[in-house]
């Protein structure tokens, strides 16, 4: 048993060597800071060797042990102090290799590539390699959807600028004529003039509600709303516009169609998709407008119009702000507007995504079916 003077002897030894030991490091790895972390590591544990050999030599000397006990004592020291420093350089170079690797690996996603998780000893470097292999493809996505919205704005912008000039061309060359007095008929120059500057109007409000959309700026009033009603009275307000085409707009609905939702939001997609199929489809033809009740507490419109379809690849493209299909399904100056930029869908889906809804587009002979879904108001509000 150590008797309790000598305990504290050795505690007060083991604590002073240690303190003076710290101290040195403590100095040591602050110059060091922005040295390599092989360096620092090799610090750490000279300061632990040094702390342990020079407490064990001063407790050792004061035990009075023969000089041949004190020498093979320090040369044990010694040797074990040269293996850790061996053994902590060997780790230091696989920690300073990981750290190479693993800047190497920010460097190319910093350059826009996309990495892949290695193998890396320790736990915290293979967890950060797996962070930035995930970082790496996120970047990547996000990448593909600025190039996606960027080429959308340009599509965008070169169709609204060039709808625009129509009828601002069309404005200029009447009120020209009415004021060089050579309109033969100025009351259908005054008509002509009033529809153009309705057409731009309603192009400018298209620009407004898509940029609400875009930015999540867009306000709802949210109340329950008959989703029968709102597509009646939608087809009552177009039923003149298909009746100048011949179009028969074939309405019909079951089930509660009662849903939560701003009905001025929701009756302008509803106009949007009945405007878009009448533009669509040919003379003497029909669109079924359908209204029902799913099994999953949805209620689903559904139009379907005889425009002859889209072809497959452009499916995905057809709720682009902007985007302009085929010929068959380009919209063509009808009612004595223009063409428009091609806004009427993307409105569509923004304002159903907006009601945490959804809208869906397939081709079906002789023309194509939109369904939009919609939560029912007794869904919701369980």
């Amino acid at each position: 048993m150590i008797a309790f003077p000598d305990f504290v002897t050795i505690l007060l030894t083991a604590v002073a060597a240690a303190v003076v030991v710290a101290a040195a490091a403590g100095i040591a790895l602050r110059f060091a800071r922005h040295r390599s972390m092989l360096l620092r590591l090799l610090i750490v544990v000279g300061a632990t060797v040094v702390s342990i050999a020079g407490a064990t030599i001063a407790i050792a000397a004061q035990m009075y042990i023969s000089e041949h006990d004190l020498v093979v004592l320090c040369w044990v020291i010694g040797a074990a102090a040269v293996v850790s420093l061996i053994v902590a350089a060997v780790v230091g170079v696989g920690i300073t290799r990981s750290s190479i690797r693993l800047r190497s690996t920010a460097r190319a996603i910093g350059e826009g590539q996309i990495v892949l998780p290695e193998d890396y000893a320790g736990l915290e470097f293979a967890a950060l390699a797996q962070e930035l292999a995930e970082t790496s493809q996120r970047l990547a996505r996000s990448r593909e959807e600025v190039t996606t919205l960027d080429q959308s704005r340009r599509r965008l912008v070169a169709g609204i600028s060039h709808d625009l000039r129509t009828p601002l061309a069309a404005l200029r060359a009447m009120a020209e004529s009415l004021e060089d007095g050579v309109a033969e008929e100025p009351a259908r120059y005054h008509r002509q003039i009033r529809l153009q500057a309705e057409t731009l109007a309603s192009m400018v409000d298209d620009l407004f509600e898509l940029s609400k959309i875009q930015s999540g700026t867009l306000s709802l009033t949210m109340e329950p709303v008959s989703l029968f009603d709102l597509v009646s009275d939608t087809v009552a307000d177009l039923h003149p516009v298909a009746a100048s085409r011949s179009i028969t707009l074939t309405e019909s609905r079951t089930g509660n169609l009662t849903l939560f939702g701003d009905a001025r939001e929701l009756s302008r997609a509803i106009g949007n998709l009945l405007m878009n199929a009448i533009e669509h489809s040919p003379a003497n033809s029909e669109i079924l407008i359908s209204a029902r009740e799913t099994e999953d507490e949805h209620v689903a419109l559904s139009v379907v119009d005889a425009g002859g379809g889209i072809p497959e690849e452009d499916l995905g493209k057809i709720f682009d702000a902007g985007w302009r299909g085929t010929p068959s399904r380009t919209r063509s100056p009808t009612f004595d507007m223009s063409a428009g930029a091609g806004l009427g869908l993307a409105i569509v889906a923004g304002i159903v995504e907006a009601h945490s809804g959804g809208v869906t587009v397939r081709n079906v002979p002789g023309g194509c079916r939109f369904d939009v879904t919609l939560p029912r108001y007794g869904a919701r509000a369980a």
